[in-house]
């Protein structure tokens, strides 16, 4: 009777945890781990029109615990697109694994930030003067028979590290409003969302939405020979799903139906992998977050929540937590 008692009030307290969770605000920038950062910057400066906005380093125990990397010695620079801002960390002092040669867009382990492009044809001319290396055959515009993507225009390809990134045109009607403002002529606009490989829709919207307060803002289910080439999958058929916060780019979850999920997320990726990236997400109680995702039993990147100062020395705490398929997220605010 003990045992059941016992059992009834876990149940409870993880029914009342969730229904009372404090909620993320919203999604800051999008990181990602680099070879070699000179390179990087030089790529996503010239390439597609990031500036950078600032160039730091960091070494130290509070950085140790949050990433999780002993004798760590970070570069970390954040470049600016439209709106939205990227963060790249190269690891100075040690040198993580490189992205396999035979990744797959269907691998558990997949991620891309989607760049919003005034022209596709003029931004494809571009890249291939810079002799990108191609994921999709070509740019694929999807068809009348997926409604809720008809006429948008993508193109996956690859930075000097592998990372996959997108381009994306959206026809009128289609993607936010800012999207069709005057661009003055500009090729490159901003990111839209990033993108992750997920193994179960129902399992990620309770970490995003329910847990964390991302709203699901739409679907569809993408088929047929254009979304085949253009995740460069033979026989892709995905669910996808886009989650947004109130400000900052989206996230948007790409479950393959078929052929079905690639590669597991690796259990003992460190954060200096360079298949490793953090979403920054803005929360006010930093702390309730971490309780709550602990009592529910998620993993996390960080030994704790560790205390940080921003850039006007005033306090910042944050973690870093994983996803049910093991994309992380670094959660921080004030408290």
């Amino acid at each position: 009777m003990k045992f059941k008692i016992k059992i009834i009030a876990t149940v409870a307290f993880v029914l009342c945890a969730t229904a009372a969770f404090p909620q993320v605000k919203s999604i800051e920038k999008i990181g990602m781990t680099v070879r070699s950062m000179n390179r990087s910057v030089r790529f996503y400066h010239e390439v597609l029109g990031f500036q950078k906005i600032s160039d730091e380093e960091f070494t130290g125990a509070v950085f140790e615990k949050l990433e999780n990397v002993f004798g760590l010695h970070i570069r970390v620079v954040r470049m600016q697109l439209g709106d939205e801002t990227i963060e790249l960390t190269d690891y100075l002092t040690s040198g993580g694994r490189s992205i396999p040669e035979d990744a797959k867009a269907n691998d558990l382990s997949f991620q891309h930030i989607a760049i919003v492009v005034s022209d596709m044809e003029k931004a494809y001319q571009h890249l291939r003067k810079y002799d990108v290396e191609h994921v999709s055959t070509s740019p694929q515009t999807l068809p009348a028979s997926i409604a809720p993507a008809a006429g948008v225009k993508a193109f996956y390809f690859h930075d000097p590290d592998n990372h996959n990134l997108e381009l994306i045109y959206f026809p009128n009607g289609k993607g936010q409003p800012k999207w069709h403002k005057n661009n003055n002529g500009k090729i490159f606009l901003g990111i839209d969302h990033t993108a992750i490989g997920i193994s179960n829709t129902d399992s990620s919207l309770k970490f995003y939405q329910t847990l964390l307060g991302i709203e699901r803002k739409g679907e569809s289910f993408n088929f047929g020979i254009e979304q085949e080439h253009l995740n460069n999958v033979e026989g892709a058929s995905l669910h996808i799903t886009g989650l947004r916060s109130p400000s900052g780019p989206g996230i948007e979850f790409l479950q393959y139906l078929q052929p079905g999920p690639g590669k597991l997320y690796p259990t003992d990726t460190k954060a200096d992998d360079i298949w490793y990236w953090q979403t920054t997400l803005i929360a006010d109680d930093v702390e309730g977050i971490y309780n709550q995702l602990k009592a529910l039993g998620y993993s996390f990147v960080s030994r704790g929540v560790v205390n940080l100062k921003k850039g006007n020395g005033k306090p910042l705490k944050a973690f870093i937590v994983k996803d049910p398929d093991g994309h992380a997220m670094l959660i921080k605010g004030n408290r």
